[in-house]
C-alpha cells in the first residue's frame, strides 16, 4: 500500500472505510509512545520445570531420554550445580533487573509450553512439553501480561492439557492469546489495555511449517489453536475481517506468528509477503515471529516491525551438542517502543545467554556476535544492529 493511500485511510471517516480500512484507520489515536516487551519461546517444561518448587511427573516419552532429570543433569554437566528448589524468580535471572529498569508496559510472551499436570502424551509426537501449574506463577514474577499459546507444544498433552492451561493463565491474571475451546475463541485476538486509552490487540498464529499437527486447529465445537491454512491472500482477508469486527480508534494491533524451522537464518519469501500484507492490508502495528532456535534477522516495513524469529528465550537445551554456530545459548530481550499510530520509533534488544537453566547477561564477546550476526542477517532487509554504552543493541533502519 503506497504512503498516500495508508495516509487516505487514517484520516478519512471510518463510516467511509471497509473493515481493513477501519483496522488502519484504527492507529489514529492520542499519546506518547509506548514500548512493549516481547521475546521468543518460553520453554519451561522438562528440565526447567523439575528445578521450579513444584516440579511435575519427570517421565518422558522421547526417542532417547525417558526423564526430564536428564536435562537438568545435562545442564549441570556444562555449567554447574543448580540447588534444587529454586526459587520462582531464579530462571529470570538478570531479566527481571532488565524490566524493571526498562519498565514497558506490556510484556508478551510466546509460551511453547502446556500447563498442567495431568494428560496424555500427544499420539507420534517426540517430544512433549509442560509444566506442572503451581510453577506457572513464575510467569507473574515476571508480570506477564500475554501468553501466546499458537505452537507447537501447547497440546502436547492433549485437550485435557490445553483447558488446564487456559484455566492455570485465567487464575493468575495472563490472556492467552492463539488457542482456545473453540474456534471462534482461538481467532479472538488477547485485548490488553494501553496506558493512556485504548487497547492492545494480540491476535495469536500458527502456521504448519512451525510442526504444528494439521489436527490441532480449532474448529466448532474443537478446542485448538489458530492454525493458518496458507500464507496467502485469502488468509489475510480473512484475518482482516476477524480484526475489523474487534478493532476500535485508539487501538493497536500485534500479530504473534509461530512459524519457520529451528534452524537457519533464511526468510522465505513467502513469510516476507504475508507480513507486509498484515501490515498493509489489516492494519497490523507490529510482526512477533517465533519458533526458530536462535535470532533471525529484523524488517521495518511502512515504518513497522517485523520480527521474523526472536529466538528461544528460555529453554533445557543446555548441554546438548550440536547447531554451535547458531549460538542457540544466546537470548534476546525486544523493548520495542512505538509511537501513537503504531509506528516504530526504536527497538532495544538485550542480550542474555541461558546458563545453569537461568538468564544471565552476555558477556561482551557475545554481544558483539549477536551485533556481527543482526548486522549481516538485516542489511538485506535495510536494518542494522549498534551496540550501546550499556551494553544493548539498538536497531536502525
Amino acid at each position: 500500500m503506497r504512503a498516500d493511500r495508508r495516509r487516505f485511510l487514517r484520516c478519512s471517516s471510518a463510516l467511509a472505510l471497509t473493515a481493513a480500512g477501519w483496522a488502519v484507520a484504527g492507529r489514529a489515536r492520542v499519546g506518547k509512545g509506548i514500548t512493549l516487551f516481547l521475546c521468543g519461546d518460553l520453554m519451561l517444561g522438562r528440565g526447567i520445570d523439575q528445578i521450579l518448587p513444584s516440579p511435575g511427573d519427570p517421565r518422558l516419552y522421547e526417542p532417547y531420554v525417558r526423564s526430564a532429570l536428564d536435562y537438568v543433569a545435562l545442564a549441570e554437566r556444562a555449567s554447574g550445580r543448580i540447588t534444587r528448589p529454586v526459587d520462582l524468580a531464579y530462571v529470570w535471572g538478570d531479566a527481571l533487573g532488565e524490566l524493571a529498569r526498562r519498565g514497558p508496559a506490556l510484556r508478551i510472551v510466546n509460551l511453547e509450553t502446556a500447563v498442567t499436570a495431568r494428560g496424555a502424551p500427544w499420539p507420534r509426537k517426540g517430544i512433549h512439553y509442560r509444566v506442572h501449574p503451581g510453577n506457572a506463577h513464575c510467569l507473574q514474577v515476571a508480570g506477564i501480561d500475554c501468553c501466546v499459546l499458537a505452537n507447537n507444544h501447547v497440546l502436547d498433552w492433549g485437550y485435557p492439557g490445553l483447558e488446564d492451561s487456559l484455566a492455570t493463565l485465567h487464575r493468575l491474571g495472563i490472556a492467552p492469546a492463539g488457542a482456545g475451546r473453540d474456534a471462534a475463541e482461538t481467532e479472538a485476538p488477547a485485548v490488553l489495555p494501553l496506558p493512556g486509552g485504548g487497547r492492545l490487540l494480540v491476535l495469536g498464529l500458527a502456521h504448519r511449517s512451525s510442526g504444528v499437527p494439521a489436527d490441532w486447529a480449532a474448529a466448532a465445537g474443537r478446542p485448538g489453536v489458530h492454525l493458518l491454512p496458507d500464507l496467502g491472500d485469502t488468509t489475510v482477508e480473512r484475518i482482516g475481517r476477524q480484526v475489523g469486527r474487534v478493532r476500535r480508534p485508539g487501538d493497536l494491533l500485534l500479530a504473534s506468528i509461530h512459524w519457520g524451522g529451528n534452524w537457519g537464518y533464511e526468510i522465505p519469501e513467502a513469510q516476507r509477503r504475508f507480513a507486509h500484507a498484515l501490515i498493509d492490508q489489516t492494519g497490523v502495528d507490529l510482526v512477533h515471529g517465533h519458533s526458530s532456535h536462535h535470532a533471525k534477522g529484523i524488517e521495518v516495513h511502512q515504518g513497522r516491525l517485523v520480527i521474523y524469529g526472536c529466538g528461544d528465550f528460555l529453554n533445557d537445551y543446555e548441554g546438548i551438542g550440536g547447531h554451535k554456530a547458531y549460538r542457540g545459548d544466546l537470548a534476546l530481550m525486544y523493548f520495542v517502543t512505538l509511537d501513537h499510530a503504531g509506528e516504530l520509533r526504536r527497538l532495544e534488544l538485550v542480550p542474555m545467554q541461558i546458563r545453569r537453566l537461568r538468564l544471565n547477561h552476555a558477556t561482551p564477546e557475545d554481544r558483539h556476535w549477536l551485533r556481527e550476526m543482526l548486522d549481516r542477517e538485516g542489511r538485506p532487509l535495510g536494518t542494522r544492529a549498534e551496540l550501546a554504552a550499556d551494553g544493548a543493541l539498538v536497531l536502525h533502519w
